[in-house]
């Protein structure tokens, strides 16, 4: 009985800190350090929330940008169902998939020249990639030119614009958010 007490207490003690006050402690920090990430990184426009910066959104309209496929089943970009295809290279599913969405991509595009951006044709791991290469963008840059009657050169400078640089060239690739861009599309002035 004399080993119990000192157990229970250690047990109770160690509940407190790595169950309560780390938590709290770490969410505090983050909250302060990152207000915009720990809020959700939510794009607030006029007091409306349009979505999160860090979840894909289905773009079907012909005068919006289109991001990647999302593989999270029956719901697109459902956060819920976060997950990638599991899909192997070699199964012939995949390549069914990607067919399928080259011709709707090509149906929908008709004005691209050029390979399709391989973003455009496969999900994420996540099925929930709010990011597109700046390749894509351009791809789909004279459906949106048509589409909102706008020059080729400003839907260009548009995508320029919304291109995120990593930090360091060796720590990814250029991106560009289809969210931001496409809310930055919206607020375009006609010439």
């Amino acid at each position: 009985m004399s080993q119990l007490r000192p157990a229970v207490i250690l047990l109770i003690l160690l509940s407190l800190i790595t169950g309560v006050i780390y938590p709290l402690l770490t969410t505090q920090l983050g909250r302060w350090w990152f207000p915009q990430q720990a809020e959700g990184s939510l794009l607030n426009i006029g007091g409306v929330t349009r979505g999160s910066t860090l979840i894909g959104q289905s773009f079907t309209h012909a005068d919006h940008f289109q991001g990647r496929p999302s593989a999270t089943g029956d719901s697109p970009y459902n956060p819920l169902a976060s997950s990638g295809s599991n899909l192997a290279g070699s199964n012939p599913a995949l390549d069914d998939a990607i067919k399928q969405r080259v011709a709707a991509l090509k149906s929908a595009n008709p004005q691209a020249v050029g390979p399709i951006p391989v973003d455009l044709v496969t999900a994420s791991a996540s099925g929930l990639d709010p990011d597109i290469s700046p390749q894509a963008a351009l791809w789909q840059e004279p459906r949106i030119s048509a589409a909102r009657h706008l020059p080729p050169e400003l839907v260009r400078r548009l995508i320029e614009d919304n291109t995120a640089q990593p930090p360091l060239s060796f720590m990814g690739d250029p991106t560009v958010n289809v969210l931001k861009l496409n809310v930055a599309l919206d607020n375009i002035q006609r010439p």
